[in-house]
């Protein structure tokens, strides 16, 4: 056999073992983003992506819990001044430990009305996922930074809409008798610094 039938057969056989390993092999999960992504277009959202930023900040709020070893939104300081670098207008955190794998983690924060509600924010557009062990490795934290742009001033507001709260008052008389304006002299025992009493 000569070498060209020797490296066409190997060629060929690489080819089908290739392929094979392929059509074998269990579909690549898809990335946090796609997944979140997906949750988000199925309730009315739009897409979000992956952001340096975000990132960043999940990372560095992932790693203070692990060494901590405690799962609190305050690990690393007061969220608002964590996420002011990426410059969002509205911006949310969902944290959690316990699962190895984001899938996981993914489906306890769709389970929990709040963490849903910030995986649901509106309109956002990006997003930064991040995880880290504790120490004894046998605890994986997890932190997630969605943010959006600020909304738009007046966008779906009319101006006769009344505003969310509004404070009801009691019309005041047009005047007051004169009686009811100034205490009577009779009354006032003592005047110090324009009171009677």
């Amino acid at each position: 056999m000569s070498i060209r039938g020797t490296m066409m057969r190997g060629g060929v056989g690489g080819l089908v073992a290739g392929f094979l390993l392929l059509i074998a092999a269990p579909a690549m999960a898809d990335s946090p983003a796609e997944l979140i992504s997906s949750f988000r277009l199925k309730h009315g959202e739009v897409r979000v992506v992956r952001d340096a930023t975000l990132d960043r900040i999940a990372m560095d709020q992932a790693k203070a819990m692990a060494a901590k070893d405690d799962l609190s939104h305050d690990a690393l300081g007061p969220f608002n001044r964590r996420v002011a670098p990426a410059g969002a207008g509205r911006a949310a955190e969902n944290i959690a430990y316990g699962y190895d794998n984001f899938e996981k983690t993914l489906g306890q924060w769709i389970d929990s009305s709040g963490h849903r509600k910030n995986l649901l924010l509106h309109n956002a557009s990006r997003v930064g996922i991040a995880s880290a062990r504790n120490a004894s490795g046998k605890r994986t934290y997890w932190a997630m930074v969605i943010a959006g742009d600020y909304e738009p001033k007046g966008k779906g507001k009319t101006k006769d809409k009344e505003p969310l709260v509004a404070v009801r008052r009691e019309a005041a008389p047009a005047s007051k008798p004169k009686s009811e304006s100034k205490p009577k002299s009779s009354n006032c025992h003592v005047k110090l610094l324009g009171l009677c009493i």
